[in-house]
């Protein structure tokens, strides 16, 4: 798939492209408030909520078509471009009426083949940029799919937005960055800009400078941050967003690396990474050699595939080795993880095979 920039006129191309505003436009003063104050930073996009349907009834779900009306007046007094997220045919409709200049579509509707094709299917003609944030569920097919399914509609102002993918681990991040998603999909589909929003990553706002400069130091395009001007009173979402003071502060403290640099200096130590890759892979194959081998025995003694005191045991035992070499617990875990899922899959076959 080819993508066209989506960079505006008047915008800095060069990274972090910001596009900051409240997570909900709660009234007209505050929106006016809010766009006043990020535009005297320098920001050139505002972002507000105007649909936002909450994970349960009853909470606030967004002023609707009015809220369309205060983005035209940040466009008309500020000259910032204004930004929205769209979910239904009639979003789109309304949206582009309005004057709307990006759209986005939610995790929410990302996970919906259904809702995107509608989207996409209104969109067909327009040549407006439209960004994709991930699905809440880490499913990369998913989430290209859905990039498909735009493109196809002959939009090529594409971009997306890593948000992070929901889980039930919530010890420090509201979903998980898992940035090895966004990464794949930066290998398949090299030329389209990522914008990383480290608000619902973070879920707190003292996340959102660390996260941030993570986004940079992966080359991401730009960063969607939740800017309300008084955050604790905020409607929605209030833990995550930041004042468009502190925001100018975070902005200001991105280190942003040279993506232009030569890497002729990196070919030894790439070289030596290669190597030990290849060591890794015969030592995996020795590894199921093994695991076949107990396969054939538990076959011949009639004993189940799964031992779970034995991999509960490895587990903990290969978790402390890996902190003692400077791998974190979880890493060592998730990867053990893999490997006994594949030791598993090659057993089942020697069990299955007469």
């Amino acid at each position: 798939m080819e993508f066209e920039s989506i960079v505006l006129q008047g915008v800095d191309p060069q990274r972090p492209i910001v596009i900051a505003g409240p997570c909900s436009a709660e009234s007209e003063e505050q929106v006016m408030e809010a766009a006043r104050r990020l535009a005297s930073k320098g920001i050139k996009i505002f972002r507000a909520g105007i649909w936002k349907p909450r994970t349960k009834p009853g909470g606030f779900e967004g002023v609707g078509v009015i809220g369309l009306q205060w983005l035209k007046r940040v466009k008309e007094e500020t000259g910032m471009y204004v930004a929205t997220e769209v979910a239904t045919r009639e979003h789109v409709v309304e949206a582009l009426k309005a004057g709307v200049d990006i759209l986005w579509i939610g995790a929410r509707t990302t996970v919906n083949p259904f809702a995107v094709q509608e989207i996409a299917d209104t969109l067909k003609g327009t040549d407006i940029p439209v960004l994709i944030k991930n699905p809440v569920n880490p499913d990369l097919e998913l989430w290209i799919g859905a990039i498909e399914r735009i493109h196809g509609a002959g939009v090529r102002r594409i971009g997306v937005i890593h948000r992070g993918f929901s889980s039930y681990d919530k010890k420090i991040y509201r979903n998980l960055p898992l940035w090895h998603i966004p990464i794949e999909l930066r290998r398949r589909l090299p030329n389209i800009p990522i914008f990383c929003d480290p608000s619902h990553i973070g879920g707190k706002r003292e996340l959102i400078a660390p996260l941030s400069q993570q986004a940079m130091d992966l080359s991401f395009d730009g960063l969607m941050i939740e800017s309300h001007c008084h955050p604790d009173q905020a409607w929605s979402d209030a833990e995550q967003q930041i004042s468009p003071d502190v925001l100018d502060y975070v902005i200001n403290l991105l280190v942003i690396r040279d993506v232009s640099q030569t890497t002729e200096n990196l070919s030894e130590l790439r070289r030596q990474i290669d190597q030990i890759d290849e060591q890794l892979l015969e030592l995996l194959a020795k590894r199921m050699r093994i695991s076949r081998e107990i396969g054939v025995y538990k076959k011949e003694h009639n004993m189940p595939i799964l031992q779970s005191p034995r991999y509960s045991e490895i587990l903990e035992k290969r978790a402390d080795m890996g902190e003692s070499l400077d791998l974190s617990a979880e890493f060592v875990k998730e990867l053990l993880k893999e490997i006994h899922e594949e030791s598993v899959r090659q057993q089942m076959i020697i069990m299955t095979n007469d």
